[in-house]
């Protein structure tokens, strides 16, 4: 048995936790929120780790809270398809993906861990301040949010699943300097509306000028309604030093980039005017660090890799972080050696997929048919060749380790 700190109780310090402790190891969760709720919008959770999530038992639990993803489709900003493929089990896969309500899945994996772990593992109002490694332990300073008191803990390992702020990393990269801007803001919104394309397909419309993701998180109601999630993307120049993140702004101000953005299905503009809320995020990521683990102490989720959202893959990588990081600590023989080993086998796929991501991920072949698109297609886009689109689209599966052939080799026995 190890005893380990777990200093974040987002996705990625959740599933750890929860991985942690079902290995055998005792497990503390530290919190920064004082009363966790049910925030956000829409997230993914891609099938490799779906598998995961399953391991742990909490299949039901997402059938009950998301929605069962079946088709992903890419359109040019006129609504006409340039490339579509089945997703989760309607792609032949042995795991699902989920697209889901990000609050009610931090919420159904806190209510997961407290059962489990116990109540007395977690600690919440408490923000990681600094760290100091001696005498085979890492003390941890975790600064009381409600006395304003600083509180000292020891274990024998310090997780950080602090996020792309990660106090965790500063101190161990102290030169790594601000997030990396990409030169692109997203406005995110939920709202209730009329379900499309048969309220299980989620689709990205535009280019690198302007584009659109749209997908349910939840299941119609008897009405034909879902809650729909929607992101907005357009270039914009972002000072680092200032920015405001979680911004909220006026969704009307946000739908009049896309008011001529009816697909007869569906109306882009509309639905993001109808919307209560919109929240203003830059598209940031962190340069790749050669090293995430320094003795006792090692980095997870945004805080280890903090990519762009393309792709749809941070809390799915965060999720199999946990899983390498509770294999790796019950395999070696000591903790410096395990933490190793799970950078070892985390740490450059992770790097490679932030920097695809860069290039837009799999979104990248709507800039190809923007550019090469004469203003010919009507039906579906011809100007980029199908068998080009589908390799690319298997190409990224394959970096970020959901494409079928893996997906079943990790189904077979043994």
């Amino acid at each position: 048995m190890t005893s380990v700190t777990i200093a974040g109780g987002g996705i990625g310090g959740l599933v750890a936790a929860m991985c942690l402790h079902n290995a055998g190891h005792e497990v503390d969760v530290f919190e920064s929120v004082i009363e966790p709720a049910e925030l956000g919008v829409g997230i993914n959770v891609l099938p490799h780790s779906v598998r995961v999530l399953d391991d742990l038992g909490l299949l039901p639990a997402l059938n009950a809270a998301g929605v069962r993803t079946e088709a992903l489709a890419f359109l040019s900003r006129d609504g006409i398809r340039i490339w579509e493929e089945p997703r989760g089990l309607a792609a032949g896969n042995p795991w699902p993906q989920f697209s889901i309500h990000r609050g009610k899945l931090q919420m159904l994996l806190w209510q997961a861990a407290l059962d489990r772990l116990g109540p007395e593992r977690f600690h919440t109002g408490r923000r990681l301040t600094s760290f100091d490694q001696r005498n085979d332990l890492v003390t941890a300073t975790f600064r009381d949010r409600r006395s304003d008191v600083d509180i000292e803990v020891s274990s024998e390992v310090l997780v950080g699943a602090d996020g792309i702020h990660s106090v965790v990393r500063q101190q161990l990269h102290p030169d790594q300097g601000l997030p990396h801007p990409s030169g692109l803001v997203l406005w995110r919104g939920a709202v209730r509306a009329p379900a499309f394309l048969g309220g299980r397909t989620m689709f990205m419309a535009g280019d690198d000028g302007q584009k659109a993701v749209v997908y349910p998180i939840s299941d119609p109601d008897d009405d034909g309604t879902a809650l729909i999630n929607w992101v907005a993307e357009r270039p914009m120049d972002v000072d680092m030093a200032t920015v405001s993140w979680n911004r909220e702004v006026d969704p009307a101000w946000v739908a009049e980039s896309f008011t001529d953005w009816d697909y007869g299905w569906l109306d882009v503009g509309a639905l993001i005017a109808s919307s209560d809320a919109a929240y203003e995020f830059p598209m940031v990521d962190r340069h790749p660090v050669d090293r995430w683990s320094f003795g006792r102490v090692t980095l997870l989720g945004d805080a280890a890799h903090p990519m762009r959202p393309n792709g749809s893959n941070g809390s799915s990588q965060a999720i199999l972080d946990g899983e390498a990081l509770a294999a790796a600590l019950t395999a070696a023989d000591n903790v410096p050696a395990a933490l190793t080993a799970y950078e070892a086998v985390r740490l450059e796929p992770t790097a490679k997929l932030t920097l695809a991501n860069r290039q837009a991920g799999p979104e990248r072949v709507m800039q190809w048919v923007a550019e090469r698109c004469a203003g010919a297609c009507t039906d579906e886009h011809t100007c980029v060749d199908t068998a080009v689109l589908e390799r690319e689209a298997n190409a990224y599966k394959q970096l970020a380790g959901f494409d079928l052939a893996t997906l079943q080799a990790m189904a077979e026995p043994g």
